[in-house]
């Protein structure tokens, strides 16, 4: 079985971060989101991966992510030159899957339910089948297996129908009137028919090719399409809130290990990881939180739910459920909270007369002051 973790994505939801980095290499636990899935492929077994990437960012993923041997896997890099849907990321990765199962990952998903077991089944089952029916049609293995998540609003989802066999009917995208309360999770497992599948449909009125139509399209064809429903959290990590609310419950996994320098008037309390080179003076870190190696932390507090990634500086300031990126400098701010701060920015409190808030900011920012 193969792997295709798409990263093409613009991010445009979490501007101004990601009008200069790829949204699937913003960390969470000071780890970047991408990270999470390739790990998951290869503790499945899955070590032949193909990343979808976009123009804008391919370069940035390919040098993060290198050759795959971090991971223990090879990688494949296919360009995606326009968002044309993820159908089509299936389309434009037909040579490098070519006729072997696969599962497809959205690079910006984070779940709580490792891969290895999802996988499993669908071969199992496949293989049972098969067993069943030596002199069967083929069409009686299931071609396709979907992640689906129980959520409160169907309608801001593609929802599926269940039917009475316990399999997929059909797939609705944002339905005024939902069939379920299961929205696609953006996991999916196929065999080599879906490439039939995405080649047979036609773009939607947005201008893509959808998965749920080709996935539709094998229920319409007479294929199976099989579906689990997720055990333990989900979260699309596009936004702001959810990025840091992802971030807290991997941070809330976190085992106390201290590899930096902590001088005797600083303390460390709860599940708090300082990796090596970082450096605290006169502060306190209570978990679960990490500090990234090479941050200097000094006359501050940094609270609970709070990533400091590596080569920070952090003074005289209180930091808490936030996420603050690499070389990121904070200085005399009495209390952070809740907050993304991207790549090498600058926070500081003027001590000089007039007192005064001076700000530069990009697009696409909220800001509170008090």
């Amino acid at each position: 079985m193969k792997g295709l973790i798409l990263s093409g994505g613009a991010g445009t939801r979490l501007r101004p971060i990601t009008h200069t980095s790829a949204k699937q290499l913003v960390p969470v636990a000071n780890k970047p989101i991408l990270f999470y899935g390739i790990e998951d492929m290869a503790e499945a077994g899955i070590t032949e991966i193909g990343i979808v990437i976009a123009p804008t960012t391919g370069d940035e993923i390919r040098e993060a992510v290198g050759d795959g041997s971090q991971f223990g896997v090879s990688i494949t890099w296919i360009p995606q030159d326009e968002p044309l849907g993820l159908a089509h990321c299936v389309l434009i990765a037909s040579e490098f899957l070519g006729d072997e199962e696969f599962v497809m990952y959205l690079g910006d998903n984070m779940l709580e339910q490792g891969l290895s077991g999802f996988v499993k089944r669908f071969q199992q089952s496949r293989s049972d089948t098969m067993a069943l029916a030596l002199d069967g049609p083929q069409l009686d293995r299931p071609s396709a297996q979907i992640l689906l998540a129980e959520v409160d609003n169907p309608s801001a989802f593609g929802v599926a129908e269940i039917g009475p066999d316990d399999e997929v009917v059909q797939l609705v995208e944002k339905p005024e009137v939902p069939p379920s309360n299961l929205a696609l999770v953006g996991i999916y497992l196929f065999d080599s028919s879906i490439h039939d599948a995405v080649s047979a449909i036609e773009p939607s009125p947005r201008g893509e090719l959808e998965i749920t139509d080709a996935i539709q399209w094998l229920i319409d064809s007479g294929r199976r399409v099989c579906h689990e429903v997720l055990d333990g959290w989900w979260i699309d990590t596009g936004k702001k809130d959810p990025l840091l609310e992802c971030n807290r419950l991997v941070l809330d996994t976190l085992k106390l290990v201290v590899d930096g320098e902590i001088d005797e008037k600083s303390r460390v309390e709860g599940r708090v990881v300082i990796e090596s080179g970082a450096k605290l003076v006169n502060s306190t870190v209570r978990g679960p939180a990490v500090i990234g190696a090479g941050s200097l932390i000094t006359d501050s507090h940094i609270g609970p739910y709070s990533s400091i990634a590596v080569d920070c500086v952090i003074a005289g300031s209180e930091i808490d459920n936030s996420v603050i990126l690499r070389r990121a400098t904070i200085t005399n701010i009495p209390r952070l909270t809740d907050s993304l701060v991207g790549r090498d920015t600058v926070i500081v409190r003027g001590d000089t007369r007039p007192r005064a808030t001076r700000v530069m900011i990009g697009d696409h920012c909220n800001i509170e002051i008090e």
